[in-house]
C-alpha cells in the first residue's frame, strides 16, 4: 500500500503508529489532447504574465491573496511549523453512530495500516473495541495544506478512515426542491411502492462501468481496423401517463423476475380519472361481462342436458308435463265456453 501521511492514530493515552493509504481506485476513463494534423501531444506550460518567462517546478512557490490583493508568499517551511497538533498525529475525540452520520458528509476512504509490527495489539485492539460498540471515532488530522474532519471504524482485518467535508460546506437542498404545491394521488403511491416491491433488493456488487468497457471496445476496433459499435438511436422524448407508465414498469420488473400474475397485481388499483383510464377500465368491464355470460350460457345448456343413465325418466317426465299442459288448456275453454251458452238460451226464453 503506497502511504499518503504517517503519523500517530492517539486513542486517550494509548498512540498507534499508523500510515494512511487509498482504499479505493478509479477506472475512469481519461484522454489526452492532440494536434489533429499531426498527433502531437499538447501540453501546458506555465508562464509568468509579467515577464512571459516560462517556468519549471523549482521556479514557482505559493501565496495567499489577501481581499485587497496583496500576495504573502508562504513557504513549505512555514506550512510545517504551524502549530498544529493534527499535522502528524489524528487525535480522537469522541465517537458517533454511523446511522447518525449525513450521507452528504462522506468523502473519501482510506484504509489505515500499522506503521511497525510494535503498532500491531493496540491497532488490533482500537479495531475490536470499535467493532463491539458499533461506534466509529471521530478526529482530526492535515494532510495536503488542509485540515480534515474523519471518522475511523472497523472495517473487516482493517481500521477504515474517512474523511468528511465540515459541517459549513454542506449547501442547502432547498434550492433543489421542487417549486409551488405537487399533489400525489393514494393510487400513484400505492404503484410506486409496488414498483419499489417488484425491482427489489439491489445487489452493488453486480454493476460495472459500461462506459469504460465501450471505450475500451471503441478503441480496440479502432486499432484492429474493425467496425466500429454503433449506439442505439432513441427517439424523441415523449411525455407519458405517470400511472400508465407506473404500472407498465411494474409489468415489466415482474416478468423480468418471473413472477406471475404481475398483470392482475397492477390492475386491481383504482386508475385516474382520464380518458384513457375510462377506455382501459370499460373494455375491462365489458371483457367481464362476456366471461359472465359465457359461464351463465354454459350453466343453462348443462342444467337443460339429461343426465346419464336417467334417458327415460326424463322421457317420461317430459310426456307428462305435455298431457298436463293440453288438459290445463280444454279446461279453459270449457270454462269460457259454458256462460255463454247459458246467457245465450236464456234470452231465447225471455223471447
Amino acid at each position: 500500500m503506497r502511504s499518503v501521511w504517517s503519523g500517530n492514530l492517539a486513542f486517550g493515552l494509548v498512540s498507534i503508529p499508523v500510515k494512511l493509504g487509498s482504499a479505493v481506485s478509479s477506472h475512469k476513463i481519461s484522454f489526452r489532447q492532440v494536434h489533429l494534423a499531426d498527433q502531437g501531444r499538447v501540453r501546458y506550460q506555465k508562464t509568468c504574465e509579467l515577464d512571459e518567462e516560462v517556468l519549471t517546478a523549482s521556479d514557482i512557490g505559493r501565496a495567499y491573496e489577501t481581499p485587497d490583493e496583496q500576495l504573502v508568499e508562504i513557504s513549505d517551511a512555514d506550512l510545517r511549523s504551524l502549530p498544529l497538533p493534527t499535522a502528524k498525529t489524528i487525535e480522537v475525540s469522541g465517537f458517533v453512530d454511523m446511522a447518525s452520520v449525513d450521507g452528504m458528509q462522506l468523502d473519501t476512504p482510506y484504509f489505515l495500516a500499522p506503521a511497525s509490527p510494535a503498532a500491531n495489539k493496540p491497532y488490533v485492539l482500537m479495531r475490536e473495541a470499535l467493532a463491539r460498540a458499533d461506534k466509529a471515532a471521530v478526529g482530526k488530522f492535515a494532510m495536503r495544506n488542509s485540515e480534515h474532519l474523519a471518522l475511523i471504524r472497523a472495517y473487516d482485518d482493517v481500521l477504515l478512515l474517512q474523511t468528511l467535508r465540515w459541517p459549513d460546506e454542506l449547501n442547502s437542498p432547498a434550492e433543489a426542491a421542487p417549486k409551488g404545491s405537487v399533489k400525489i394521488s393514494d393510487s400513484e403511491l400505492k404503484l410506486a411502492d409496488t414498483l419499489i416491491s417488484a425491482l427489489g433488493e439491489a445487489d452493488l456488487s453486480s454493476y460495472h462501468d459500461e462506459y469504460a468497457q465501450a471505450v475500451e471496445a471503441l478503441v480496440t476496433a479502432k486499432l484492429e481496423g474493425g467496425e466500429l459499435p454503433a449506439a442505439e438511436r432513441e427517439g424523441p422524448g415523449q411525455v407519458v401517463d405517470l400511472m400508465a407508465a407506473l404500472r407498465a414498469s411494474v409489468e415489466q420488473a415482474k416478468g423480468e423476475r418471473g413472477e406471475d400474475g404481475a398483470h392482475a397485481s397492477v390492475t386491481e388499483l383504482k386508475a385516474p380519472r382520464d380518458s384513457g383510464a375510462r377506455k382501459t377500465a370499460a373494455g375491462k368491464k365489458a371483457a367481464g361481462k362476456k366471461a359472465a355470460a359465457k359461464k351463465s350460457t354454459a350453466a343453462k345448456k348443462s342444467a337443460s342436458a339429461p343426465k346419464a343413465g336417467s334417458t327415460s325418466g326424463s322421457a317420461s317426465g317430459s310426456k307428462a308435463g305435455t298431457g298436463a299442459r293440453k288438459t290445463a288448456g280444454a279446461a279453459k275453454k270449457t270454462a269460457a265456453k259454458t256462460p255463454a251458452k247459458k246467457t245465450a238460451a236464456s234470452r231465447r226464453k225471455a223471447g
